[in-house]
């Protein structure tokens, strides 16, 4: 199983150092990594560092809450593609999601799909406040939308799990034969973790312990 080819190498901390960011970039490079993950303000440089390589530019946007308007979100998308995002990852409306309103959570997924046109997108359900049944309607709203990717968590709720295999295996069997693809984030520290992820039905992984897995 080549991992590497899953891993987007993450670096979302907002204390985050332009020389821990080099290094990001760097081994990404050298383990051929599927992408790397930074913030918006950071996916120029990013962009720039990774010109010529396979190495994937991803961003996210209305993050972590995803409590921004959708108009918010998609001008955050928008730009963060003229920077050179090659996908981006946008935080849903969990507050719609969790108050059943399941046509605000569509729209706001399709505002920011149509600001990224053919641009990849993802998004993130942040599984850890949802139950199954919502986790469920949240996938078929990306469906809805045209995103190409669900994602489970930002990695960003304190006391959370982030993601796990079987919430990751439950988008798959809710998404998958609609073409998606799903995205397993937040709390995979180590190779039997990635593991059981991909086995669950994960095509890409967000985490900041891609080094520790591919050598581990």
């Amino acid at each position: 199983m080549d991992l590497n080819k899953t891993i987007e190498h993450t670096l979302l901390k907002p204390t985050a150092s332009n020389d821990a960011l080099k290094k990001l970039y760097e081994e990404a490079k050298e383990h051929k990594f599927r992408g790397v993950c930074v913030n918006p303000i950071n996916v120029k440089a990013a962009a720039a560092a990774l010109k010529g390589t396979d190495v994937k530019v991803v961003t996210v946007v209305g993050f972590p809450l995803g409590a921004m308007v959708s108009d918010a979100k998609a001008y955050e998308a928008k730009r963060a593609i003229e920077d050179g995002a090659n996908e981006v990852d946008m935080v849903l409306n969990i507050q719609a999601a969790k108050n059943a309103e399941w046509d605000v959570v569509t729209e706001d997924i399709k505002t920011v799909k149509e600001a990224c046109g053919s641009t990849t997108l993802k998004v993130i359900l942040e599984t850890d406040y949802l139950d199954k049944d919502e986790i469920v309607k949240a996938c078929e709203c990306s469906i809805k939308a045209g995103a190409q990717f669900v994602k489970t968590s930002t990695g960003f709720v304190n006391g959370g799990v982030g993601a796990k295999a079987e919430d990751v295996k439950l988008m798959y069997d809710t998404v998958h034969e609609a073409g998606l693809l799903v995205k397993a984030s937040g709390g995979i520290r180590d190779k039997a973790a990635a593991v059981a992820m991909v086995e669950a039905g994960a095509t890409s992984l967000g985490t900041s312990s891609g080094i520790k897995i591919v050598e581990g």
